[in-house]
């Protein structure tokens, strides 16, 4: 990982804030995230969390985490930003997914952009890893950060082995 600076963190912080216009459209309670997966400066995908296909009876942003089945892995509410977005990649762009970069933003309650903490999703970076993007761009309380997807994947499990 390191943090970007200068130029690249210009055009970062600009990505970040095309994946925060993405999060406002998430229906999720919980909370509202946005993706961009972008290649030779084109974005090729994008997502935002909601149930899947705004189902309303998908909906489980109101469950308690520990309410659910020892096992049901995935104990989030929704479809996440990151997946929404490598869908779409895979739907309109696939062949250009191979050394992408995925943004990924969360947005406070004023509809902001914040910061974000570790890599933690092992769904969402298993995902990106297997489909072959080459980076995952956090914004974090430093700065904005840049992890190679397989090392962004190993963070993800280490991070569910710290708690």
């Amino acid at each position: 990982m390191k943090y970007l600076s200068g130029d690249e963190e210009k055009t970062a912080l600009e990505y970040i804030a095309k994946a925060a216009e993405v999060a406002i459209n998430a229906t999720c309670k919980r909370s509202k995230c946005g993706s961009v997966i972008v290649k030779l400066d084109e974005i090729i995908g994008s997502g935002f969390n909601s149930p899947p296909q705004d189902i309303e009876k998908q909906r489980r942003c109101y469950y308690k985490k520990n309410s659910y089945h020892i096992k049901v892995t995935d104990k989030t509410c929704c479809i996440h930003a990151e997946q929404r977005a490598i869908m779409d990649a895979l739907r309109k762009n696939p062949y250009k997914l191979l050394g992408s970069r995925l943004y990924f933003v969360s947005l406070n309650n004023d509809k902001t952009p914040s910061r974000v903490g570790e890599p933690y999703c092992t769904i969402c970076s298993k995902m990106a890893l297997d489909v072959g993007i080459g980076e995952f761009v956090l914004w974090h309380k430093k700065g904005v950060c840049i992890y190679n997807t397989k090392e962004y994947n190993d963070l993800s499990f280490q991070f569910g082995l710290k708690r």
